[in-house]
Protein backbone atom coordinates (compact mmCIF):
# COMPACT_ATOMS: atom_id res chain seq x y z
CA UNK A 1 0.00 0.00 0.00
CA UNK A 2 1.35 3.50 -0.79
CA UNK A 3 1.66 6.49 1.10
CA UNK A 4 -1.20 7.90 -0.27
CA UNK A 5 -3.32 4.90 0.36
CA UNK A 6 -2.64 5.35 3.91
CA UNK A 7 -3.99 9.23 3.88
CA UNK A 8 -7.16 8.67 1.74
CA UNK A 9 -10.23 7.55 3.74
CA UNK A 10 -10.79 3.65 3.60
CA UNK A 11 -13.72 2.91 0.49
CA UNK A 12 -16.98 2.41 2.10
CA UNK A 13 -17.84 -1.12 1.82
CA UNK A 14 -21.07 -1.99 -0.01
CA UNK A 15 -24.06 -3.43 2.10
CA UNK A 16 -25.26 -6.99 1.43
CA UNK A 17 -28.96 -6.46 0.38
CA UNK A 18 -29.45 -9.85 2.51
CA UNK A 19 -28.17 -8.89 4.83
CA UNK A 20 -31.20 -7.84 7.81
CA UNK A 21 -30.00 -5.20 10.61
CA UNK A 22 -32.42 -5.40 13.51
CA UNK A 23 -33.14 -3.86 17.15
CA UNK A 24 -31.69 -6.77 19.30
CA UNK A 25 -33.86 -9.32 21.48
CA UNK A 26 -34.91 -8.41 25.12
CA UNK A 27 -34.56 -4.20 24.60
CA UNK A 28 -38.16 -3.40 24.79
CA UNK A 29 -41.37 -5.01 26.54
CA UNK A 30 -44.87 -4.17 25.32
CA UNK A 31 -47.31 -3.58 27.79
CA UNK A 32 -50.06 -6.10 28.11
CA UNK A 33 -52.58 -3.45 29.32
CA UNK A 34 -52.13 -0.40 27.13
CA UNK A 35 -49.96 -1.40 24.47
CA UNK A 36 -46.83 1.07 25.12
CA UNK A 37 -43.77 -0.27 23.91
CA UNK A 38 -41.42 0.09 27.10
CA UNK A 39 -37.66 0.21 27.37
CA UNK A 40 -37.04 -2.80 29.76
CA UNK A 41 -34.55 -0.91 31.46
CA UNK A 42 -36.87 1.82 32.50
CA UNK A 43 -39.83 -0.60 33.37
CA UNK A 44 -37.24 -2.63 35.55
CA UNK A 45 -36.28 0.94 37.37
CA UNK A 46 -40.04 1.31 37.92
CA UNK A 47 -40.12 -2.05 39.70
CA UNK A 48 -42.10 -3.67 36.74
CA UNK A 49 -45.17 -1.10 37.01
CA UNK A 50 -45.70 0.54 33.49
CA UNK A 51 -45.17 4.18 33.57
CA UNK A 52 -48.41 4.77 31.64
CA UNK A 53 -51.23 2.97 32.59
CA UNK A 54 -49.86 1.72 35.65
CA UNK A 55 -50.38 -2.16 35.00
CA UNK A 56 -48.34 -4.61 37.62
CA UNK A 57 -46.18 -6.78 35.28
CA UNK A 58 -44.95 -9.75 37.04
CA UNK A 59 -41.72 -9.65 39.07
CA UNK A 60 -39.23 -12.02 39.89
CA UNK A 61 -38.48 -12.89 43.64
CA UNK A 62 -34.98 -11.64 44.14
CA UNK A 63 -36.09 -8.38 42.26
CA UNK A 64 -39.01 -7.80 44.66
CA UNK A 65 -37.35 -8.38 47.79
CA UNK A 66 -34.21 -6.26 46.84
CA UNK A 67 -36.74 -3.43 46.22
CA UNK A 68 -38.42 -4.31 49.37
CA UNK A 69 -35.67 -4.84 51.87
CA UNK A 70 -33.31 -2.17 53.04
CA UNK A 71 -30.22 -2.50 51.49
CA UNK A 72 -27.96 -3.46 54.78
CA UNK A 73 -27.97 -6.61 56.75
CA UNK A 74 -29.75 -8.88 54.34
CA UNK A 75 -29.57 -12.76 54.90
CA UNK A 76 -31.08 -15.52 53.05
CA UNK A 77 -32.96 -18.31 55.18
CA UNK A 78 -33.30 -21.95 53.61
CA UNK A 79 -31.08 -21.97 50.77
CA UNK A 80 -29.52 -25.08 51.22
CA UNK A 81 -32.95 -27.00 51.23
CA UNK A 82 -32.55 -28.47 47.79
CA UNK A 83 -35.75 -30.40 45.83
CA UNK A 84 -35.51 -34.05 45.32
CA UNK A 85 -37.69 -36.37 42.81
CA UNK A 86 -38.90 -38.67 45.69
CA UNK A 87 -41.74 -40.03 44.16
CA UNK A 88 -39.46 -40.71 41.00
CA UNK A 89 -42.41 -39.06 39.19
CA UNK A 90 -42.74 -38.91 35.31
CA UNK A 91 -45.57 -37.30 33.39
CA UNK A 92 -44.69 -36.10 29.38
CA UNK A 93 -40.94 -35.53 31.18
CA UNK A 94 -39.15 -36.66 34.42
CA UNK A 95 -39.47 -34.29 37.19
CA UNK A 96 -35.03 -33.67 37.74
CA UNK A 97 -35.77 -32.33 33.95
CA UNK A 98 -38.34 -30.05 34.82
CA UNK A 99 -36.19 -28.83 38.00
CA UNK A 100 -33.21 -28.36 35.78
CA UNK A 101 -34.66 -26.18 33.31
CA UNK A 102 -36.14 -24.18 35.86
CA UNK A 103 -32.85 -23.57 37.33
CA UNK A 104 -31.31 -22.57 34.17
CA UNK A 105 -34.10 -20.54 33.66
CA UNK A 106 -34.58 -18.56 37.05
CA UNK A 107 -31.28 -19.14 38.16
CA UNK A 108 -33.23 -20.38 41.90
CA UNK A 109 -33.04 -23.53 42.95
CA UNK A 110 -36.90 -23.81 43.51
CA UNK A 111 -39.86 -21.45 43.55
CA UNK A 112 -39.23 -19.40 47.57
CA UNK A 113 -36.79 -17.48 48.42
CA UNK A 114 -36.86 -16.39 52.06
CA UNK A 115 -34.72 -13.44 54.05
CA UNK A 116 -34.30 -11.61 56.66
CA UNK A 117 -33.38 -8.04 56.92
CA UNK A 118 -35.34 -4.80 57.60
CA UNK A 119 -37.78 -2.27 56.07
CA UNK A 120 -37.54 1.00 57.01
CA UNK A 121 -35.41 -0.05 60.13
CA UNK A 122 -38.02 -2.11 61.32
CA UNK A 123 -36.58 -5.88 61.06
CA UNK A 124 -38.45 -8.37 59.18
CA UNK A 125 -38.40 -11.93 57.44
CA UNK A 126 -40.06 -11.77 54.05
CA UNK A 127 -40.53 -14.42 51.07
CA UNK A 128 -40.97 -14.13 47.67
CA UNK A 129 -42.39 -16.67 45.43
CA UNK A 130 -40.71 -17.07 42.19
CA UNK A 131 -43.63 -17.68 39.78
CA UNK A 132 -41.23 -18.58 36.66
CA UNK A 133 -40.01 -21.78 39.10
CA UNK A 134 -42.79 -23.99 37.69
CA UNK A 135 -44.95 -21.65 38.08
CA UNK A 136 -44.26 -21.03 41.38
CA UNK A 137 -45.70 -24.39 42.22
CA UNK A 138 -45.81 -25.05 46.29
CA UNK A 139 -43.45 -28.12 46.65
CA UNK A 140 -41.75 -30.08 49.81
CA UNK A 141 -38.73 -27.20 49.55
CA UNK A 142 -41.50 -24.33 49.17
CA UNK A 143 -42.91 -25.62 52.83
CA UNK A 144 -39.43 -26.13 54.38
CA UNK A 145 -38.22 -22.62 53.41
CA UNK A 146 -41.43 -21.05 54.26
CA UNK A 147 -41.49 -22.86 57.73
CA UNK A 148 -38.00 -22.09 58.78
CA UNK A 149 -38.60 -18.31 57.41
CA UNK A 150 -41.82 -18.47 60.13
CA UNK A 151 -39.48 -19.87 62.94
CA UNK A 152 -36.45 -17.08 62.23
CA UNK A 153 -39.44 -14.53 62.93
CA UNK A 154 -40.38 -16.46 66.13
CA UNK A 155 -36.77 -16.63 67.28
CA UNK A 156 -36.00 -13.37 66.40
CA UNK A 157 -39.51 -11.79 67.14
CA UNK A 158 -39.88 -9.84 64.32
CA UNK A 159 -42.74 -9.97 61.86
CA UNK A 160 -43.27 -12.17 58.72
CA UNK A 161 -44.27 -10.79 55.13
CA UNK A 162 -44.98 -13.46 52.37
CA UNK A 163 -45.22 -12.18 48.43
CA UNK A 164 -47.46 -15.24 46.79
CA UNK A 165 -47.45 -15.67 43.13
CA UNK A 166 -48.20 -18.97 42.63
CA UNK A 167 -50.17 -21.89 40.40
CA UNK A 168 -50.77 -23.86 43.35
CA UNK A 169 -49.48 -27.37 44.49
CA UNK A 170 -46.80 -28.94 42.86
CA UNK A 171 -48.22 -32.29 41.27
CA UNK A 172 -44.70 -33.74 40.71
CA UNK A 173 -44.34 -34.03 44.69
CA UNK A 174 -48.18 -35.86 44.87
CA UNK A 175 -49.42 -36.10 48.56
CA UNK A 176 -46.00 -34.40 49.74
CA UNK A 177 -46.85 -31.22 48.08
CA UNK A 178 -50.52 -31.35 49.43
CA UNK A 179 -49.12 -31.70 53.18
CA UNK A 180 -47.10 -28.35 52.81
CA UNK A 181 -50.40 -26.54 52.91
CA UNK A 182 -51.06 -28.31 56.64
CA UNK A 183 -47.51 -27.34 57.61
CA UNK A 184 -47.15 -23.93 56.73
CA UNK A 185 -50.37 -23.19 58.27
CA UNK A 186 -49.17 -24.69 61.51
CA UNK A 187 -45.99 -22.51 61.02
CA UNK A 188 -48.29 -19.08 61.19
CA UNK A 189 -50.16 -20.54 64.13
CA UNK A 190 -46.85 -20.77 66.11
CA UNK A 191 -46.34 -17.27 64.97
CA UNK A 192 -49.33 -16.13 66.03
CA UNK A 193 -49.51 -17.25 69.30
CA UNK A 194 -46.43 -15.25 69.97
CA UNK A 195 -47.99 -12.02 69.26
CA UNK A 196 -46.25 -11.47 66.04
CA UNK A 197 -47.53 -10.01 63.09
CA UNK A 198 -48.44 -11.61 59.45
CA UNK A 199 -48.88 -9.87 56.47
CA UNK A 200 -49.81 -11.39 52.94
CA UNK A 201 -49.12 -9.39 50.37
CA UNK A 202 -50.82 -11.16 46.85
CA UNK A 203 -50.00 -10.67 43.60
CA UNK A 204 -50.97 -11.82 40.04
CA UNK A 205 -51.61 -14.71 40.23
CA UNK A 206 -51.85 -16.73 43.72
CA UNK A 207 -54.32 -19.37 43.15
CA UNK A 208 -54.23 -22.56 44.28
CA UNK A 209 -52.90 -24.59 47.42
CA UNK A 210 -51.40 -21.49 48.36
CA UNK A 211 -53.93 -19.56 48.73
CA UNK A 212 -55.73 -22.13 50.64
CA UNK A 213 -53.05 -22.89 52.48
CA UNK A 214 -51.42 -19.26 53.93
CA UNK A 215 -52.22 -16.49 51.92
CA UNK A 216 -55.61 -15.37 53.14
CA UNK A 217 -54.76 -15.93 56.90
CA UNK A 218 -52.82 -13.10 57.42
CA UNK A 219 -53.61 -10.33 59.61
CA UNK A 220 -53.22 -7.85 57.17
CA UNK A 221 -53.68 -9.28 53.80
CA UNK A 222 -53.14 -6.74 50.53
CA UNK A 223 -53.09 -7.35 46.71
CA UNK A 224 -51.77 -5.69 44.18
CA UNK A 225 -54.09 -4.19 41.41
CA UNK A 226 -56.06 -6.67 39.29
CA UNK A 227 -53.93 -9.46 40.73
CA UNK A 228 -55.86 -12.63 40.47
CA UNK A 229 -56.58 -14.59 43.00
CA UNK A 230 -58.32 -17.55 44.15
CA UNK A 231 -58.43 -21.24 44.62
CA UNK A 232 -59.46 -22.64 41.17
CA UNK A 233 -59.18 -20.84 37.85
CA UNK A 234 -62.25 -19.22 35.94
CA UNK A 235 -62.15 -21.29 33.04
CA UNK A 236 -62.04 -24.31 35.40
CA UNK A 237 -65.06 -22.55 37.70
CA UNK A 238 -67.22 -21.85 34.50
CA UNK A 239 -66.40 -25.38 32.87
CA UNK A 240 -68.02 -26.74 35.95
CA UNK A 241 -70.99 -24.06 37.15
CA UNK A 242 -71.65 -23.36 33.42
CA UNK A 243 -72.51 -19.74 34.37
CA UNK A 244 -70.86 -17.05 32.73
CA UNK A 245 -68.69 -15.63 35.69
CA UNK A 246 -69.26 -11.59 35.69
CA UNK A 247 -66.56 -9.26 35.23
CA UNK A 248 -63.35 -8.70 36.86
CA UNK A 249 -64.10 -12.11 38.89
CA UNK A 250 -61.24 -13.50 41.07
CA UNK A 251 -59.26 -9.86 40.34
CA UNK A 252 -58.11 -8.28 43.46
CA UNK A 253 -60.49 -5.27 43.10
CA UNK A 254 -63.45 -8.26 43.13
CA UNK A 255 -62.24 -9.84 46.79
CA UNK A 256 -61.54 -6.26 48.02
CA UNK A 257 -65.49 -5.45 47.93
CA UNK A 258 -65.76 -9.23 49.11
CA UNK A 259 -63.83 -8.74 52.10
CA UNK A 260 -61.28 -11.26 51.51
CA UNK A 261 -58.62 -8.34 50.94
CA UNK A 262 -57.93 -5.30 53.35
CA UNK A 263 -56.42 -3.07 50.78
CA UNK A 264 -54.89 -2.75 47.43
CA UNK A 265 -51.45 -1.23 47.26
CA UNK A 266 -50.04 0.06 44.40
CA UNK A 267 -46.23 -1.57 44.14
CA UNK A 268 -44.04 1.52 44.27
CA UNK A 269 -45.77 2.27 47.40
CA UNK A 270 -45.50 -1.01 49.02
CA UNK A 271 -42.25 -0.60 51.34
CA UNK A 272 -43.65 2.56 52.98
CA UNK A 273 -46.90 0.93 53.43
CA UNK A 274 -46.11 -2.11 55.37
CA UNK A 275 -43.59 0.05 56.88
CA UNK A 276 -46.50 1.73 58.66
CA UNK A 277 -48.54 -1.33 58.95
CA UNK A 278 -45.86 -2.83 61.24
CA UNK A 279 -45.36 0.25 63.02
CA UNK A 280 -49.23 0.54 63.91
CA UNK A 281 -49.20 -2.88 64.88
CA UNK A 282 -46.24 -3.16 66.95
CA UNK A 283 -46.60 0.40 68.17
CA UNK A 284 -43.35 1.21 67.25
CA UNK A 285 -41.74 4.28 65.19
CA UNK A 286 -40.56 3.35 61.80
CA UNK A 287 -37.54 5.18 61.07
CA UNK A 288 -37.91 7.63 57.71
CA UNK A 289 -41.30 7.16 57.26
CA UNK A 290 -43.36 8.21 60.87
Amino acid sequence: MSWLEKLLPPKIQPTDPNERRGVPEGLWVKCPSCETVLYKTDLEHNQNVCPTCSHHHRIGARPRLNAFLDPEGRWEIGQEVLPVDALKFKDSRRYPERLKEALENTGETDALVVMGGAVHGISLVAAAFEFDFMGGSMGSVVGERFSRGVECAVEQKVPFVCFTATGGARMQEGLLSLMQMAKTNAALTRLARKGLPYISVLTDPTMGGVSAGFAFVGDVVIAEPKALIGFAGPRVIESTVRVTLPEGFQRAEFLQQKGAVDFICDRRELRQKIAHTLAMLQRQPADAVI
